[in-house]
């Protein structure tokens, strides 16, 4: 974990001038591309794709909080690829060449809920604070990641902000508005306690059923069995543009998805592969990820 904070030491960001960036137009034309071999784990970073990673909040960017961003930092790294810390409060000049100069992203999960006016819902009472600046950095890096094919991705409230931005919509609060029996959230849970998980089943055809079969995960009528960790008490509802659903939960709620037609990788997931140390799915969720970013590369 040490060397891995050497990387936001060497990346600190002085300015609190905020991230403010128009984005164009949407234009759908991503996909899934599929690499089944082993990334190149040697600590050679002249072959390691450089990964970009947002800062969770802008509150932990300030406070430099790294305790959870730095599971991403280290399952980017044991994949094969490098991680870069990409600040929430850079002038937009500074991150537009930032991010113009990394290879792939990965959009964490967080505390903060995507703002429901962002999809046009009524602010539900259990809906958590929003945080400005890491909605306008997700928005942003995804669109440059579309217009350039760059591989995303995106893990629990990172999967969220892919949905809104693709136009889809959330549930603002699983337990009140689904009434489901399974608990997706630690909420009541003390800090150090594990997470809960449950069972999810992934639906065939996709990059993460590809995942799935090469990881040798029980095979249930096309589909896979697996049983993931879960810590989100939004998710999903309407999808977004060109998004297809990879994986559900037993009572429904959608755990991954991934993106059409097929012309780049972006893979969503509503768990944590990142705190599921030793999960073969889990790690080669960021091996695929990083792999996709070198063939990516290859054809730019």
């Amino acid at each position: 974990m040490a060397r891995h904070a050497a990387f936001f030491h060497r990346s600190g960001i002085t300015s609190h001038e905020s991230l403010f960036l128009r984005l164009p137009p949407f234009r759908p034309n991503a996909t899934i591309w599929c690499s089944m071999s082993p990334a190149n784990t040697q600590p050679n970073n002249v072959n390691r794709p450089r990964v970009g990673i947002p800062w969770r909040t802008t509150d932990e960017e300030a406070k430099r909080i790294t305790t959870k961003l730095q599971f991403y930092f280290g399952s980017v790294e044991e994949a094969g690829g490098e991680p870069v810390p990409i600040s929430l409060q850079l002038p937009a000049n500074q991150f537009a060449a930032q991010i113009a100069d990394l290879d792939a992203f990965v959009l964490p999960g967080g505390p903060a809920d995507v703002s429901p006016a962002l999809y046009g819902a009524p602010h539900h009472k259990k809906t958590h604070e929003a945080d400005t600046n890491r909605e306008k950095t997700d928005f942003a890096i995804l669109e440059h990641a579309f217009s350039s094919g760059k591989p995303v991705l995106a893990i629990c409230y990172g999967c969220q902000s892919l949905n809104v931005r693709l136009g889809g919509t959330l549930y603002q609060d699983i337990a009140s508005e689904l009434h489901t029996e399974i608990e997706h959230s630690r909420e009541g849970l003390p800090p150090d306690a594990p997470d809960p998980t449950h069972e999810a089943r992934i639906e065939p055809g996709g990059e993460i059923a590809q995942l799935a079969a090469a990881c040798g995960l029980e095979n249930r009528s096309g589909g896979f069995g697996v049983r993931v960790n879960t810590s989100h008490h939004q998710s999903i509802r309407d999808l977004g543009r060109g998004l297809r659903i990879a994986a559900v939960a037993p009572d429904g709620v959608v755990e991954a998805v991934e993106h059409e037609p097929h012309k780049h990788w972006v893979v969503g997931v509503q768990w944590h592969p990142e705190r599921m140390k030793g999960d073969p799915l889990a790690a080669a969720l960021f091996r695929a990820l990083v792999q996709a970013t070198r063939a990516a590369a290859a054809r730019r």
